[in-house]
């Protein structure tokens, strides 16, 4: 709607200048070229609250040259929001009051309660969310900001501290890592607790591959749309060969068809597409080599 107002502003702007005698074909000709302008922005900020391609530097930059465009604002912003709302906002300011067209405020950021402890959520950030405007569409990849990161991943703290609460009998002791740990890496990059791969059991490894094709071909997910086999398995590959996924268990599930079996039983038919496995299965065994 700010674009909105933005186009409309630029139609007033030119019948004012028609009203004071200006030119009209070189108006005309101006807000024709405002008009454009603003349309090819407003499809830009578009394509970034999308998330379907990386963000660099030159886009980041152009969000923030776009963000500096300015509107006026006559109605108070705080009528109507909840007391919690209110409780961030800063102090109103006296209206009409100039407001930028992208902007990052101070009431945008949403911070942990104090009640909640570091050791038991895993979070190093004091933030809990960042609702900045800029802050959200400058994501370099995807649509999640490190703080819905945080959260999202919150989850494995709190699973392996429910399991480690449980009595197991000998055979399942390790239930708790099994769960918890399918977020690390091989590279020990990973996440909760960045451990390295010799710290890693085969049954955490499993579950970290068993764990990541789930979640791409998974359709019950809100910020993305699922994706089929040919995809999934692309990204992958490129997992198992850059410290992400154990090479040689991936290699055991692609030379087993065992993500075919999960297919036939649980993915749509339109999400069974074709791979050529042994293209993948070669990328990886040629990774493995350069290990030994």
């Amino acid at each position: 709607m700010r674009f909105e107002l933005l186009k409309a502003q630029a139609v007033s702007d030119f019948w004012q200048k028609i009203a004071e005698g200006k030119d009209r074909q070189a108006c005309e000709t101006e807000l024709k070229h405002i008009h454009q302008t603003l349309d090819e922005e407003f499809t830009f900020v578009a394509r970034c609250n999308i998330g379907s391609h990386s963000l660099g530097e030159a886009d980041q930059q152009k969000l923030r040259q776009i963000s500096q465009r300015t509107w006026t604002r006559t109605l108070d912003d705080q009528a109507g929001i909840s007391w919690l709302d209110k409780k961030r906002a800063t102090e109103a300011p006296e209206l009409p009051v100039t407001e930028k067209l992208l902007d990052d405020k101070p009431s945008h950021l949403i911070t942990w309660n104090e009640d909640i402890q570091s050791s038991e959520t895993g979070h190093t950030e004091t933030l809990l969310y960042n609702r900045g405007e800029l802050h959200n569409l400058s994501i370099a990849s995807g649509t999640l900001t490190d703080e819905e990161r945080a959260i999202i991943n919150n989850y494995i703290h709190k699973t392996r501290n429910m399991l480690k609460e449980l009595s197991y009998p000998e055979h399942m002791k390790h239930v708790p890592d099994i769960a918890g740990n399918h977020r690390e890496r091989i590279d020990g990059q990973g996440f909760p607790r960045a451990l390295k791969a010799e710290e890693l059991s085969i049954q955490d490894r499993v579950m970290a591959i068993a764990d990541i094709f789930e979640a791409l071909t998974s359709g019950d997910k809100p910020y993305k749309k699922a994706k089929n086999l040919a995809e999934s398995i692309q990204i992958m590959t490129n997992m198992a060969v850059t410290g992400h996924l154990d090479p040689r268990l991936y290699l055991l599930f692609l030379e087993k068809d065992i993500f075919q079996l999960y297919a036939d039983v649980f993915l749509d038919i339109r999400q069974c597409t074709p791979i050529d496995k042994e293209t993948h299965i070669k990328q990886v065994k040629q990774y493995l080599k350069t290990l030994i």
